[in-house]
């Protein structure tokens, strides 16, 4: 019908013969003969202009979603041309906007007229080679100068759902697709254009194509597609589509940046999907990754970094809330391969590491018993886990102290009771009176009296050792590092606190225990383990204190998983008669603990301390878990310059409501995804206005390093230069530059002067 119609209309129609028309040769699903192209034509041009006019969820429900509603409103659009022209107006539900005029029809009575122009010779020799149309090359054409030129601020490319009919035909497949990688590379917001076209279908089949000139592309493409939408792993893994990034990934003719896309594309389809974890664990994905990661030769050159940051991404994504696979490795030596990347140069490749080893690391309670060969392998495999991220636990990266607090903080949810017992022991009190400890109260404030990190508690009922990350942080910290035992359960006898389920250490931490039984309500630790609970206690006591405040918050959450919360005081002011209570106010901190007094009798000294009252929230930028500086006996509270108080044992109720909250989700993976979304593909003489301004960083950079190395060291105590103020007026506010001879000043009315 849009033939005839065509031919009546044509200024040709005088050399076209229209007997002809119904004898061209061909089938209609058959694109190498002159029916089947004609017919892929109108199709192509008909889901342009519905693309082009309609809605996009619209144009998904009418043409993508059912193929005999799609050809139905195909025809309609045709239908509203020639009717139209009639003077007749077809009506349909859902009403369309009118596209009788849209100008791809001249594109398809230029298409149809070349077509019709080889019909003649066609019919006359039925053996004669077909001519394929120029459509498709044209519209190609047509494609890329708007990738030469368009922008996200300007129209759309109109040409998308052809370049989509294109990727159905091996003669065009190719430039197609390298078109439709740098569109994509455009941003998010070019592979949202072509998911509305209805791309995913097209390279989800592509999957099943042995061709090795488009693997390339097609891992790029589909780097691109699911670096936004990541709902598509299910059709992936049900159409076996995981198997082509697993054998891609395993090629070594690939570039390694591409065998990293190819390792992202596997992480997003085993990211909170069993059933795309079960398939590459069966597709040996844990084997290909572990065999990229060590090098065969050890004289190689470096692998590239992004690909060993997505390696262990995606083993991590492998192993993560998967019991068996967890188990199935900790047995093997694939610990000790991650391992070997704690020390790598790149802080991305560190911190993935640790997220891979992290996931190991499970977060359910066992009760398994000591004899229970399974579950002493499996703790034993966790520890030299958790032993191997102490130690990494300064890392100057926050990225990697993030990521390190992250997985220990799991190791806390899954050892609590284990860490419940050790933290318990780690600030308790010794049996001895008071008389007898007071002279270690003395050293208090002694800074000099600190205990090296390996000085670690060994008995359940010895000296009462804080472990510092130094001798010198320790002392400038005020932290108590003494033995000094100052209640016991005589002393706590009478006081406010003094029931049958608390206690209080020296060190300030209540220590509750269980009313029913009168013992501690924890798991005793293996001996074995002790030294690394303890070792854990510090780190998060450092994390806890973490100048980043992501990292100490994840700390004081791991330490209230274990028992031991925060508590916030506010500063106040003695007068002769006494000590004046604030008030106290919930901290963000931590749990606000109530102002209570503790009289404690001992012969006729009289001895009065408190807890506490808690301060104001702190800002963000100063967190952390500070000892206290002195106790002071009398009438005044504990106190310390910075107003932060010791933490608590908290109770059995608090404790089980931090085991049910959400463990700190890791920020590596998300972060990483980003790198994906951003433009890959800019060539060496784009942006070079971006180029030129971070060569001016970096040669500034460079330039300031030189002086830094060539400045002689001195104190800060030394004067090298005076600036004399007596005599000038309204100078408020001056800086310094570190580099430059310069001095800014301003006055009192944000004047420079």
């Amino acid at each position: 019908m849009a033939l005839h119609w065509f031919c009546k209309r044509s200024l040709l129609r005088g050399s076209l013969d229209l007997s002809l028309i119904d004898q061209i040769p061909g089938r209609q699903n058959d694109r190498k003969t002159l029916l089947g192209e004609l017919n892929w034509i109108f199709t192509a041009i008909t889901d342009t202009i519905a693309w082009n006019v309609l809605p996009h969820d619209l144009f998904q429900r009418l043409f993508r979603q059912d193929l005999l509603v799609a050809s139905l409103f195909r025809n309609f659009l045709l239908a509203e041309r020639i009717m139209r022209s009639a003077n007749c107006s077809p009506v349909s539900y859902p009403l369309l906007p009118p596209t009788h005029q849209h100008h791809m029809w001249d594109a398809w009575d230029m298409a149809a007229e070349i077509c019709l122009s080889k019909l003649p010779q066609l019919i006359a020799d039925p053996n004669a080679e077909f001519q394929p149309s120029p459509f498709f090359t044209e519209q190609l054409t047509a494609f890329e100068v708007w990738l030469d030129h368009g922008s996200e601020d300007k129209k759309p490319p109109e040409q998308l759902p052809i370049v989509l009919q294109v990727l159905l035909s091996q003669s065009h497949r190719f430039r197609a697709l390298v078109l439709l990688g740098r569109f994509l590379d455009m941003g998010p917001w070019a592979v949202d254009l072509a998911l509305s076209v209805g791309i995913f279908p097209y390279v989800l089949k592509l999957l099943q194509t042995s061709a090795m000139e488009l693997r390339q592309i097609l891992v790029f493409i589909w780097t691109k597609i699911l670096s936004l939408d990541k709902s598509c792993q299910v059709d992936l893994v049900k159409d076996g589509g995981h198997t082509y990034f697993v054998r891609f990934l395993d090629s070594l003719d690939a570039y390694p940046e591409q065998r990293a896309m190819a390792a992202f594309v596997l992480a997003v389809i085993v990211d909170g999907h069993r059933t795309g974890q079960e398939a590459c664990m069966n597709a040996g994905l844990i084997d290909v990754c572990l065999r990229h990661l060590q090098p065969e030769n050890p004289h190689d050159s470096q692998t590239e970094p992004l690909l060993l940051q997505w390696l262990c991404l995606c083993l991590g994504k492998l192993w993560e809330d998967f019991p068996d696979v967890q188990l199935l490795t900790l047995q093997t030596n694939t610990p000790e391969i991650v391992l070997c990347l704690l020390s790598e140069p790149q802080p991305e490749v560190r911190a993935a590491a640790v997220f891979a080893l992290g996931t190991l690391l499970d977060t359910t309670s066992s009760n398994g018993a000591d004899d229970d060969s399974d579950y002493d392998e499996k703790v034993k495999a966790e520890i030299n886990v958790v032993r191997s991220l102490l130690q990494i636990s300064s890392d100057a990266s926050p990225l990697v102290r993030s990521e390190v607090a992250i997985a220990l903080t799991r190791f806390a949810l899954g050892h609590n009771k284990h860490l419940k017992s050790v933290a318990a022991e780690y600030w308790k009190p010794q049996s001895n009176s008071l008389l007898k400890s007071l002279p270690s109260l003395a050293n208090i404030n002694n800074p000099n009296n600190v205990y090296s990190p390996n000085n670690i508690l060994q008995g359940s009922i010895g000296p009462v050792l804080r472990v510092g990350s130094d001798s010198s942080a320790a002392g400038r910290d005020g932290r108590m590092s003494t033995s000094s035992p100052i209640a016991t359960s005589s002393i706590m006898h009478g006081s406010p606190q003094s029931d049958d389920s608390s206690q209080l250490s020296d060190s300030g931490l209540l220590l509750r225990e269980n009313a029913s039984n009168g013992g501690p309500g924890y798991t005793r630790s293996r001996p074995v383990d002790n030294v690394i609970y303890s070792q854990f206690i510090s780190t998060m006591c450092s994390f806890a204190k973490d100048p980043y405040p992501r990292i100490a918050t994840i700390g004081r959450r791991a330490l209230s998983l274990i028992g031991v919360e925060q508590v916030v005081m506010k500063n106040t002011r003695f007068n002769s008669g006494g000590a004046h209570r604030g008030e106290t106010s919930a901290s963000n901190f931590g749990m606000a603990r109530s102002s209570s007094w503790l009289d404690m009798n001992s012969g006729n000294n009289l001895i009065k301390f408190r807890t506490p009252p808690v301060s104001p929230p702190q800002h963000d930028f100063l967190p952390g878990l500070r000892r206290v500086c002195s106790m002071e006996f009398g009438q005044h509270p504990i106190s310390s310059p910075d107003g932060l108080a010791v933490p608590l044992l908290s109770s059995a109720a608090a404790t089980s409501n931090a085991e049910l909250s959400i463990l700190p989700q890791s920020t590596i993976y998300n972060w990483s995804c980003g790198h994906f979304s951003r433009p890959l593909l800019i060539g060496s003489d784009d942006n070079e206005e971006a180029n030129a301004r971070r060569e001016e960083r970096e040669r500034l950079a460079l330039d300031y390093i030189a002086k830094c190395q060539r400045s002689s060291a001195c104190k800060m105590t030394n004067q090298i230069a005076s600036w004399d103020t007596r005599f000038e007026l309204g100078t408020k506010t001056a800086l310094l530059l570190p580099f430059s001879p310069i001095v800014v000043a301003a006055d009192e009315n944000e004047q420079i002067r």
